[in-house]
């Protein structure tokens, strides 16, 4: 017989590792089809949580879009949400192409990327006061491929006072956000009408957590100076405590 060793309950060796058991176990969120390609979000724990926009041509084809050096993670809010889209955009040369936007998790900045170009990840807004200050989530395109919609939070400090968030508009081609919406404690999941003439977002504030007592907003939505988007004529459509 081989010799036992009595040793405390979890105490014992043993090959199994939580490196082991969590390695393999990629987990699918945020799953979107647009025109004939699938795209969604995977959080691989082998590459240290990073986590990658993946997209599926009808061909079968199945490529990384986010490349090395870069996470599809927003932490607004803190628990995140919202950290891709993908859409028809107008970059810095003026052409409009199929472009994915992502929220950055080292910078919590907003980057686009063409898919399948020789160029990398450029940044759409600017560099915060402070590293990860300025976070983003729940980007949309606005019909016309200059602007999108997104979150936007800002950390001025420690206290959860010195938190604001609004929904701003960014330009496709990249610079300073506009503010479109603010006034709540909470925004989330801003989003255009199809023929670009209204805007919808969700609001709540503390001390209520989202599901106590949100309100979903409409408002009208225009082309403002040099075609910048403005809203107008806020209402409360459903919702409150």
């Amino acid at each position: 017989m081989t010799d036992r060793t009595v040793v405390p309950f979890g105490a014992w060796s043993s090959p199994m590792t939580p490196e082991l058991l969590t390695e393999r176990a990629v987990r699918l969120s945020e799953l979107r089809v647009v025109g004939g390609d699938v795209w969604w979000l995977e959080s691989r724990p082998a590459e240290a949580g990073r986590q990658v926009v993946v997209r599926r041509s009808p061909d079968g084809t199945v490529v990384d879009v986010v490349p090395e050096g870069f996470s599809a993670r927003t932490t607004v809010h803190e628990y995140g949400g919202g950290s891709y889209t993908v859409a028809g955009l107008r970059g810095p040369d003026g052409v409009a192409r199929s472009t994915l936007v992502f929220s950055n998790f080292a910078d919590q900045r907003l980057w686009a990327v063409e898919p399948g170009g020789a160029a990398g990840p450029r940044p759409l807004t600017p560099e915060p006061p402070e590293p990860a200050a300025w976070r983003y989530a729940d980007a949309r395109a606005l019909p016309g491929a200059d602007w999108l919609v997104a979150v936007r939070e800002r950390h001025r400090g420690e206290r959860a006072a010195d938190v604001v968030n609004d929904v701003v508009a960014v330009p496709a081609a990249g610079g300073d956000p506009l503010e479109l919406v603010s006034g709540h404690d909470f925004f989330a999941a801003p989003r255009p009408s199809p023929d670009g003439g209204r805007l919808a977002w969700l609001a709540w504030d503390h001390p209520n957590m989202p599901w106590d007592g949100t309100e979903l907003w409409v408002a009208d939505l225009a082309s403002g100076p040099a075609g910048s988007p403005t809203v107008s004529g806020h209402r409360l459509v459903a919702g409150g405590p």
